[in-house]
């Protein structure tokens, strides 16, 4: 029987894509810079490494050193010892060393040698002369010089010592160190645990250090962002560190200027606006006793009127939107706030926009969600919304209210248009005051202020809610901008009363 192998179709351009996806976010790890807390813990972390290991090895080879060379001074002084009684023995006329090892042997030393009249004499099977070093051998023997050797014995460390004795012999006698590298493996044991502590210890010191040096720097950037958030008035507090003190005092610094170049723009928007509501109501007047007339003028006249007529319908509605805008600015604005059933406010507020044949879909449970709202604000964003549907977004719109998920207490105003949309680099440029970027160019129009969608914005925020915009939910050609309001389910208890 023949396995047939089906091919397998490897799309090309998709495993590059995810190749690169992949190598740019391993890139962009790479290229990440510590922050300083972490760059101030590795800083302890290493020092306390090196300090912890550089002890302890200075530690280990001080106690080392001592131990072996307090157990060479016992083993030499031992030998000295066993050597008088060897010598003792051997003065008696018997012609070989094994009374001397038998003299020995009845003191407990079993590791002796005895070299006498050219011959060895072992106490114990294990420790002959072979097991003893050739150096140390003709040391002892041929020099007549006392000396020791470390050595191996069947794979235990030994100190062997020898001991030149007189009528031609000599002493040799071995010395365990086995217990020496007991103690040893302790003072080892005991040294890493202490390197352990020390290093815990100086991670929780360098945490605590991280966190102490870190703090103004948090401070500042809690404070930054609540003066981008519009409270001017946030300043840092005195410091008396005299390093620190210098960061307090620039930022407040800086903070001042920035709030006093701020309100000087604000007041003189403001101001602007104020003085240009007297000769634009004067001009307001006058074009409407000119359109009274609008049928005695000729017909160049008559569209040289039209033309003045939408200019001066712009120009006011650019001014009121910049004393809205300057209120804004000044933080002059109070909310007065009503209790509305979210459906029939949109409805409502959709029929006096200046589309109000817009639909208005009620998606489920919408019906019961109840907001705490300012009406004529609110109102305010669904007809600015509205007023961007039709200027940009081929004219047709529609309104729709939902409840994004169940459990969550916020609701969502969609308003969708049927126009080119917002490119997704664009869509919080949108938001800003007189954007124009390359979409926003696209979607603004003659008949707009450059500030509708603005004014949107901070009404939505007062409100503690947010807006943005995304594409249609039918994913057909078109823009969704989306309010997002804090509100509550009153299904429960609803009796019918009309609130809106």
């Amino acid at each position: 029987m023949t396995a047939t192998v089906e091919p397998v179709i490897v799309d090309d351009d998709r495993v590059d894509d995810d190749t690169l996806g992949l190598r740019s976010i391993f890139d962009r790890r790479r290229r990440r810079p510590w922050g300083l807390r972490r760059r101030i813990l590795a800083t302890f972390l290493i020092g306390a490494t090196m300090l912890a290991v550089l002890l302890a090895g200075t530690t280990y080879g001080l106690a080392s050193s001592n131990v072996v060379q307090q157990r060479e001074e016992a083993a030499i002084e031992a030998t000295r010892r066993n050597a008088r009684t060897v010598q003792t023995a051997l003065r008696g006329p018997a012609p070989t060393a094994q009374p001397a090892v038998d003299a020995l042997a009845s003191f407990g030393v079993q590791r002796a040698l005895i070299w006498y009249r050219d011959s060895w004499t072992a106490g114990t099977g294990r420790y002959q002369a072979d097991a003893l070093p050739q150096p140390l051998v003709d040391r002892v023997i041929d020099d007549a010089v006392p000396a020791h050797i470390v050595t191996e014995v069947d794979g235990e460390t030994n100190i062997a010592v020898g001991w030149p004795l007189a009528n031609d012999a000599a002493y040799f006698e071995f010395f365990s160190l086995d217990e020496v590298s007991s103690t040893l493996r302790s003072v080892r044991l005991s040294l890493i645990l202490a390197g352990a502590i020390t290093i815990v210890l100086a991670v929780i010191t360098a945490t605590i250090a991280s966190r102490r040096a870190v703090r103004p720097v948090g401070e500042a950037a809690r404070a930054a962002k609540a003066i981008a958030g519009g409270r001017l008035d946030t300043r840092l507090n005195a410091n008396d560190d005299p390093d620190l003190a210098v960061l307090s005092e620039s930022f407040n610094d800086m903070a001042s200027a920035l709030q006093e170049r701020i309100e000087r723009d604000a007041r003189f928007a403001s101001d602007v606006s104020h003085e240009l509501r007297s000769p634009l109501m004067t001009l307001a007047g006058s074009i409407e006793l000119i359109q009274a007339r609008r049928d005695d003028l000729p017909d160049r006249a008559r569209e040289a009127v039209d033309l003045l007529s939408s200019d001066v319908a712009r120009f006011r509605t650019l001014v009121e939107d910049l004393l809205e805008i300057s209120r804004f600015d000044a933080g002059a604005v109070t909310l007065h706030t009503d209790e509305l059933l979210l459906t029939q406010f949109v409805s409502h507020a959709v029929s006096v926009s200046s589309m109000p044949n817009t639909p208005v879909i009620i998606g489920d449970g919408a019906d019961n969600m109840l907001i705490v709202a300012d009406r004529r604000r609110l109102a305010r964003v669904i007809a600015n919304l509205i007023d961007n549907a039709r200027l940009h977004g081929s004219g047709a719109a529609e309104v729709r209210v939902e409840i994004p998920a169940a459990g969550r207490q916020v609701a969502h105003i969609r308003v969708e248009d049927h126009g080119p949309g917002v490119p997704h680099h664009e869509r919080r440029l949108v938001f800003e005051r007189f954007a124009r970027g390359g979409g926003a160019g696209r979607r603004a129009g003659n008949d707009g202020s450059g500030l509708g969608l603005a004014l949107v914005a901070e009404h939505v925020r007062l409100h503690g809610g947010r807006v943005w915009v995304t594409d249609r939910a039918d994913r057909t050609n078109g823009a969704a901008f989306i309010v997002e309001l804090p509100a509550e389910d009153i299904s429960a208890d609803l009796d019918g009363e009309d609130l809106a």
